[in-house]
Order: C-alpha cells, then structure tokens, then sequence
C-alpha cells in the first residue's frame, strides 16, 4: 500500500539554528500517527511544512504522490489542517465559520450546509448557538477548528495540538471522531504532548 503521505529529508533553518533536520517519515491510509518531542524540538515547524504553510529549506513532502510544493492546490484539497495557535474568522457563530470553510474550499452551499451542521453536532457544539466563535472557550474554538478541517472531507487530517486546552470528554469526543475517520480509511498526523492520549489514540510514534 503506498503511504497516504511521505516526508522526505525536511530541513528548516533560522540563521544558525537548525529547527527541523532532515526529518523523514510515512503514514499509510487508515494509521494514525503520533508526533512527540519537548517543547522546541520542531513538530510545528515540521507540521507547517509538511501541509504547505512553511517553506521548507530542503525536502520534499508528497501526499498520495503529490508533491506539496509542486502542486500546492492539488495536494491541498486532500489535506485538512488544524495549527498551532491559528487565527480565523472569529465574528461568525460556529455553524457559520464551518459554512463558510466550505464554501472556500469551493464545495456548493446545499453540500456544506448540512456538513456543517453534522459536524457542529457531533462535536457537541449545536447548543452555542448564535455565540460567536471570539466568545468560545479554548477548548470550543479547538472543536471548532477541527469542525472546520474536516468540513471537505480531506483523505488527511494533519492537527497540531488537537487536544490542547480541551476537557477530558470533549477529548474523548474528539479521539472517536478521529478513530472513525482512520477506520474509513482516512490518515491522521497528531502532534501532542499528552502522552495517554498518544498510547490509546495512534498506531505509532515518531519522536
């Protein structure tokens, strides 16, 4: 089975500081993937990089076959991305940011509408209601990032920090979630520090 993405050698630098060196790795269809290290040891860098936020130095990141940087638009509508810290359209109420994720990522309104609405509900924000998104808490805005990575059914959820700031049943909300997207064949890439969640959720790590 070939990997649903390959990364190959990604090196970044800052000046003289090497954040990410020659890191290489392979997620096949339907694995989970844990990325772990401390604080500084360059998972963000090598996330960004390897979902084309990032230029990288030297490397090459290929999702089913399509290189990132060569063929940006193409590789990313099989990707969704949550990142670190990620900033968005907060003045909307849930159901509407994850709409309007879809609608730009080019799906019809009578497609996303309902999408959203299964998501919203799922990840058990449906009863926020008309509160705007800048008045979640951080857990909420989590779900609701991850809402909106999901929203064009990507075959590749690549997540920085998913359960960061996220209570323990919003968590477990979360890790069903990803283990039904792997059991229909999707691939997820996790970084995390919450070493439990790792041991239960992924089918293997990279340090």
């Amino acid at each position: 089975m070939n990997p649903a993405i390959a990364v190959e050698n990604l090196t970044r630098t800052y000046g003289s500081l090497t954040a990410v060196d020659s890191v290489s790795f392979e997620v096949r269809p339907g694995e989970i993937l844990g990325l772990i290290g401390p604080n500084g040891a360059g998972k963000t860098t090598c996330l960004s990089m390897a979902t084309g936020l990032l230029h990288p130095d030297a490397g090459q990141v290929l999702v089913h076959g399509v290189d990132v940087w060569a063929e940006p638009l193409r590789a990313k509508e099989l990707l969704g991305v949550l990142p670190d810290g990620l900033r968005t359209f907060d003045r909307l109420n849930g159901l509407e940011l994850v709409t309007y994720s879809g609608l730009l990522r080019g799906l019809e309104r009578d497609v996303v509408v309902p999408r959203a609405t299964e998501l919203v509900k799922v990840l058990g924000l449906w009863d926020a209601g008309t509160t705007l998104v800048a008045d979640y808490s951080a857990g909420m805005r989590k779900k609701i990032h991850l809402a909106c990575a999901m929203v064009h059914s990507p075959s590749i959820l690549v997540l920085d920090e998913p359960f960061e700031a996220v209570d323990p049943i919003s968590a477990q909300t979360i890790q069903a979630i990803l283990r039904d997207y792997a059991a229909a064949g999707g691939t997820v890439v996790i970084s995390s520090h919450v070493m439990a969640t790792v041991q239960r959720l992924c089918d293997h790590v990279a340090i």
